[in-house]
This record gives structure tokens, C-alpha cells and sequence, in this order.
């Protein structure tokens, strides 16, 4: 599946960054509660695993974190819902933000007064917004703390 969905002509017709000059979605220009501070975001990157079999020479950096055998791959969706980008191949092993390095050095260009709603694992750069630390944003921490979530509660997306 990775294959396909990273070659083409699968990505060539279906996965594509947003043009320059790209309007802003109506999900943040009509909430109050996105509206003006979201207005330079074009998405949300992130990293995802998917489960791969690797030859014996490269299992062992295909281990990722719960000590599954994956590969590594970046992804980039828009608030429409929509792929723009997928950056795959990497080991399970690696980190979303050495991935997200490598995407910016490879292809991945990101206008100046734009930017992508990120998680933890990347790191600060003027590229991406990520959470505050100590702020808990993954639905199986709101649940543990019995508190409500302060940032994306009620995106429905």
C-alpha cells in the first residue's frame, strides 16, 4: 500500500501543495473561535507508522516506539480534507521532525507567511505551530485527567 499510495500515478493525481495564493478555508474564516488565528495555516503535518516487512539486515532500525516493524511517513492534509503531501520510506525508527527536515531540504517548500499545525515531535521553526508544552491534546490524555481539552475541542473537520 505504501507503494502505491506514494508513487504515481496515484500521488501525481491525487496528492498536490496548495497553490500560491490558495484562500483561506472556510472552516477557519467563519469560526470565531480559528479566526484571525489560524489565518496563515494551510493544514496539519504529522508523522504516521505503517506496518512493513523488512529484510533481516534492516529490521532492526525498522522498529519504531511500541517495537512494531514500520516505516516512517510524513504526511501533510489540508482542513479540506485533502492530501497535499506524503514523504515516505523511512525506517520506523526515525523521527518526525529529521523527516520533516529531510522533506524541506528534498521538495517541500513552504511560502514565507504560511505555516502547518504540528504536534510534539517537531521541532519550533517558523514553518509550524506546535502546542504548548505541558498542554495535553491527544484524546486519551483528556480522558485520563477527567478535564476538557483547551485548543481543538471542537474543530469538526
Amino acid at each position: 500500500m505504501l507503494i502505491f499510495f506514494s508513487s504515481p500515478p496515484f500521488y501525481t493525481q491525487y496528492v498536490h501543495l496548495p497553490p500560491v495564493g490558495t484562500p483561506m478555508p472556510p472552516i477557519i474564516l467563519n469560526n470565531p473561535k480559528y479566526y484571525p488565528f489560524f489565518t496563515n495555516a494551510l493544514g496539519a503535518i504529522d508523522g504516521t507508522y505503517i506496518n512493513c516487512s523488512a529484510s533481516a539486515e534492516m529490521c532492526q532500525a525498522a522498529h519504531d516506539c511500541k517495537g512494531g516493524v514500520t516505516q516512517n511517513c510524513l504526511a501533510i492534509c489540508g482542513f479540506d480534507m485533502i492530501f497535499y503531501y506524503i514523504f515516505s520510506g523511512w525506517d520506523g525508527s526515525v523521527a518526525d521532525s529529521t523527516m520533516f527536515y529531510d522533506a524541506r531540504m528534498t521538495d517541500l517548500h513552504i511560502p514565507a507567511d504560511k505555516y502547518y499545525l504540528a504536534d510534539a515531535g517537531f521541532s519550533i521553526c517558523d514553518a509550524l505551530i506546535i502546542p504548548k508544552c505541558g498542554v495535553w491534546y491527544h484524546l486519551a490524555e483528556w480522558g485520563r485527567a477527567q478535564q476538557r481539552c483547551r485548543f481543538f475541542c471542537s474543530m469538526s473537520w
